[in-house]
């Protein structure tokens, strides 16, 4: 589900109290003008070679609670990717509908290279630091004081394990309804997976080694429902998890792979489900 961007209040409210503090320049001579442009322009290029945009690893999923004016807080997903797009997820903490919103496309960087934009009528902004994201004012500038660490999105660790993986594409060919597509995670302890296959829910052991991406799923089980629909897309996903053995990651897109064929089947990450 798709709705408008999130517009904070208390983001507003600290808008408009730094507003009357600004700093403004003296006026100066045509030649000194000249000087201060051109300082301002050999530092804007010193800054985009040593900007986090080329010198830190920002690429990944984000988390943070933001403060929300009527509620426990919107708890918020961010996925940045190296082409450019992102996916931002959001939910209210304490709605009973547990109703997760979402947007997706294309980001651009500010001209120093330390800030992502998301493009909308209101763009929403992001400074990037070494695992972590800032959420800025809708002016872009950061939020300071009291409440500036509740506007902070840390990094998640690049993992298979503790996410819900849904399945979009099997054997080369995109899965229809993906809202109801099979899914499995991968649970740290006892190296247990569980998951849905389209009609059975199914459980089973793995082995995992993320220092060279190696993945085998064991002893799959499944309930032993009849369906109408789902059954075909169910056995060749049984098939495709028997056969794996290693995956690739990237950003929230999982593939899982056997040998250097082409993959068996893609997942996307499902955050705060």
């Amino acid at each position: 589900m798709t709705r408008p961007r999130i517009s904070l209040l208390l983001i507003s409210l600290m808008i408009l109290a730094v507003s009357g503090c600004r700093f403004r320049a003296p006026d100066n001579d045509a030649a000194g003008n000249d000087i201060a442009e051109n300082a301002i322009a050999e530092n804007t290029i010193a800054d985009a070679e040593h900007s986090a945009r080329t010198a830190l690893d920002w690429a990944g999923s984000y988390r943070g609670v933001l403060p929300c004016a009527d509620c426990e807080g919107i708890e918020v997903v961010v996925v940045l990717r190296d082409d450019g797009s992102y996916d931002e997820f959001s939910r209210y903490l304490g709605d009973e509908n547990n109703v997760v919103f979402s947007e997706m496309g294309d980001f651009t960087w500010n001209e120093v290279g330390d800030t992502v934009i998301f493009a909308g009528e209101e763009p929403t902004r992001y400074a990037v630091g070494e695992n972590q994201l800032f959420r800025l004012a809708l002016d872009g500038s950061r939020i300071s004081g009291d409440f500036s660490q509740n506007y902070v999105l840390s990094k998640l660790a690049t993992t298979v394990l503790e996410q819900q993986w849904r399945l979009i594409e099997l054997n080369g060919k995109p899965v229809e309804n993906p809202s109801a597509a099979p899914y499995f995670v991968l649970r740290r302890e006892g190296n247990l997976v569980a998951g849905f296959g389209g009609c059975n829910n199914f459980s089973g052991t793995f082995t995992l080694d993320e220092a060279v991406l190696r993945l085998r799923f064991n002893n799959l089980i499944s309930t032993l429902r009849g369906c109408i629909t789902g059954m075909e897309l169910e056995t060749q996903l049984h098939e495709a998890l028997r056969n794996a053995d290693n995956y690739s990651l990237n950003g929230s897109l999982l593939s899982l792979n056997r040998a250097r064929m082409a993959p068996l089947a893609r997942f996307e990450a499902v955050y705060l489900y």
